[in-house]
C-alpha cells in the first residue's frame, strides 16, 4: 500500500534484496548491518521481507530454500543459485521477484556488480515500484581499476549505470562513498547519507572462562586488525609500519580472502617483522568483543572503506582506533576524539601507533569518547527513522521507468 498517513504512523511493505545474508557471516559488516536495519524497521511496524541466496563461501548455508524463514523476526527467503554462482545468479529468485514484487511499496537493493541487484532493479522498474540502491562501497574508481577492471566497466555500461540512474534514491553510508561515486560520472535522482547502526548489546557480552584463557594465551600487549584479509584493507602498509613499532604485537583476526594471507606472511618475512605478528583466524560473538575490549588499539588502514563497521564496534567497546583517511568513519573518529586519522603511508601509521602506545591516558580518553559517541549517535532506531523518511520520499515521488 502507499503511504497516506503521517510519517510516524506510515506502515510500508518493504523488500530488501541482498546477495547473501545471515548466517553467512564470512561476508563481514553488510551481513550484520542489513539485518540490523531490517529489525529496526520492523520495530517501527513496517512489513519487512528479504530475498537473498543461500551462498556461503564455497558452500551454502544450512537454511530452507524457496520459502519464508524467520530470522530474528525478519522474513527471509533464501534461493539457490544456478549457473553464474559467482555473481549470485538465481533463476528461482528471478521468478519470485516477477511474481511478488508488485505487492511491495519499495524495494531496497544492497550491492552492485551482482545479479540480484540487476534483476530486482529491472523488475521494480517494470512494475513501477520505487527502489533504493546501496552500493556498499563497491562503486569506487580505484577498486574497479585494480580488480576485474574490464568486466566491471562492461557490467557498469550494460546494467549498473541504468540501475543506478533510474533508482528512486542512492543510499550511501558516508560522505566519502558519495564523493567516490560522483568521480565515476554516474548521475542519480537523489541520494541520502545514512550511517550504519550498532546493537549496543554486543559490547556488553561477558567473556567466558575459555575465551579468557584464549585471550591470555595471546601476546601481550597487542594491537588489533579485525576484518577480512583482503588487499583493499591496507594490510601491506600496516605490515611495513610494524618495522618501526616496538614492544607490541599485531594480531590479525579475520577470514582469508582469495589466499591473500600468504601475501601478508611474505611481506612480514621480507620486512623482518614476522615475530611481531600473529594470525588468530576468524572470530565472532563473545570472542570478537573480548579482543576489542583488550586491544590497545584497533587499526583499519584501508585503501577504500565506505563505512568501517569494525571501527564503530571498537568505539562501542571503548577501544581507541587508528584509521586512514579513506575510511568512511574517519570524520566521526576525528570529530569525536575516538582515535587518530592518518595518511596511509607506513611512516604515518607507525608514528600514530607509537604515539598512542606511549600514552595510556590518551588511549583511555579516546576509548571513553568512542564509547559515548557509539551509544549516543549510532542506534538502529535513529537509522531506521532516517531510512523510513527516505523510503517515504521515494514512495510519494512514484516508481521507476519501464526499460
Amino acid at each position: 500500500m502507499r503511504c497516506e498517513y503521517p510519517l510516524r504512523e506510515c506502515i510500508l511493505k518493504i523488500l530488501h534484496v541482498v546477495p547473501s545474508y545471515l548466517p553467512a557471516i564470512r561476508y563481514g559488516g553488510p551481513i550484520y548491518t542489513v539485518h540490523g536495519l531490517c529489525r529496526a524497521l520492523i520495530d517501527r511496524n513496517h512489513d519487512v521481507h528479504v530475498f537473498t541466496t543461500n551462498v556461503d563461501g564455497r558452500s551454502v548455508s544450512d537454511v530452507p530454500t524457496n520459502r519464508p524463514v524467520s530470522v530474528n523476526g525478519v522474513s527471509v527467503n533464501y534461493f539457490p543459485t544456478s549457473l553464474g554462482r559467482r555473481i549470485y545468479r538465481s533463476p528461482a529468485m528471478g521468478q519470485a521477484l516477477k511474481e511478488k514484487c508488485k505487492v511491495f511499496d519499495i524495494v531496497h537493493l544492497h550491492s552492485v556488480f551482482l545479479w540480484p541487484t540487476m534483476a530486482a532493479g529491472k523488475v521494480a522498474r517494470e512494475a513501477k515500484i520505487p527502489y533504493v540502491v546501496t552500493p556498499r562501497g563497491m562503486l569506487v574508481r580505484e577498486l574497479i581499476t585494480r580488480k576485474s577492471c574490464f568486466t566491471k566497466h562492461a557490467w557498469l555500461t550494460l546494467f549498473e549505470r541504468r540501475n543506478i540512474e533510474q533508482a528512486s534514491a542512492i543510499h550511501f553510508t558516508s560522505q566519502i562513498e558519495a564523493e567516490e561515486m560522483r568521480l565515476l560520472g554516474i548521475k542519480f535522482r537523489r541520494c541520502a547519507i545514512i550511517q550504519n547502526g550498532l546493537d549496543p548489546i554486543g559490547a556488553s557480552v561477558e567473556t567466558s572462562a575459555d575465551d579468557l584463557a584464549w585471550i591470555q594465551s595471546l601476546p601481550q600487549p597487542f594491537i588489533l586488525y579485525l576484518g577480512r584479509i583482503n588487499w583493499k584493507k591496507g594490510l601491506d602498509r600496516l605490515i611495513a609500519a610494524m618495522a618501526d613499532v616496538e614492544s607490541v604485537c599485531l594480531l590479525i583476526a579475520g577470514n582469508d580472502e582469495e589466499g591473500y594471507q600468504q601475501t601478508v606472511v611474505s611481506l612480514a618475512n621480507q620486512r623482518g617483522v614476522a615475530q611481531k605478528i600473529q594470525f588468530v583466524g576468524f572470530v565472532e560473538g563473545a570472542r570478537k568483543w573480548s579482543l576489542l575490549r583488550r586491544a590497545q588499539i584497533l587499526l583499519l588502514p584501508s585503501y577504500s572503506e565506505n563505512f568501517g563497521m569494525v571501527v564503530l564496534e571498537a568505539m562501542s567497546a571503548g577501544c581507541p582506533v587508528i584509521v586512514t583517511s579513506e575510511v568512511g568513519m574517519a570524520h566521526t573518529v576525528k570529530t569525536s576524539g575516538a582515535g587518530l586519522v592518518v595518511k596511509g603511508d607506513p611512516d604515518a601509521l607507525a608514528a600514530a601507533i607509537t604515539q598512542l602506545m606511549n600514552n595510556e591516558c590518551t588511549r583511555k580518553k579516546m576509548g571513553e569518547a568512542g564509547r559515548k559517541t557509539a551509544r549516543d549517535h549510532f542506534s538502529w532506531a535513529s537509522v531506521a527513522t532516517r531510512m523510513e523518511s527516505l523510503y517515504t520520499e521515494c514512495v510519494e515521488s512514484g516508481g521507476g521507468h519501464v526499460d
